[in-house]
């Protein structure tokens, strides 16, 4: 099934799904001078969380004022799924939430392991997610484009759009 067709059927089991199949997507603080960071995602869907670990070194944590509003973006591999999750971002001192999250991918970070004392976590307490979902058919995609650029009045029919909350 399509990223669009499972979109319309139930959006936040597709994003749950691709999401899984991602390795990390762009966080960031709204109203923030920076750019977006690249950052592994550990969600915790039934409490409506996603989790990162990260280095209290870093900008994002060494300027993160508290209550911060932020989005974290998705991009699905084949370009046809994009997601803008939004939520209160903090800091958070969990070490048993650490243990459950730690991998070798996480240990590759930090030359002091679990131990090392600039790991921080940061909790995105979810809000919403606007989801975006396009036909994967390259036939399809060019007969909308096609159709379109023939009558002033039509739209290119390529994808849907979806907002849940959490």
């Amino acid at each position: 099934m399509s990223v669009y067709k499972d979109l319309e059927k139930d959006p936040k089991e597709t994003l749950i799904k691709q999401a899984k199949a991602l390795r990390a997507g762009m966080l960031g603080v709204q109203g923030s001078t920076q750019h977006m960071q690249p950052m592994t995602h550990y969600p915790d869907w039934d409490a409506g969380e996603i989790w990162f670990i990260t280095s209290k070194e870093t900008d994002l944590v060494k300027q993160l004022p508290p209550d911060a509003m932020a989005h974290f973006c998705l991009m699905g591999g084949d370009q046809d799924f994009q997601a803008c999750l939004s939520g209160m971002l903090s800091e958070v001192n969990a070490p048993q939430k650490l243990e459950e999250l730690w991998s070798p991918i996480a240990a590759a970070w930090f030359e002091g392991g679990k131990e090392d004392p600039n790991i921080t976590l940061l909790r995105m307490t979810l809000r919403e997610a606007a989801l975006w979902g396009s036909s994967s058919s390259a036939l399809k995609f060019g007969i909308e484009i096609a159709k379109a650029n023939m009558k002033d009045e039509h739209l290119p029919d390529v994808g849907t759009h979806k907002v849940i909350s959490f």
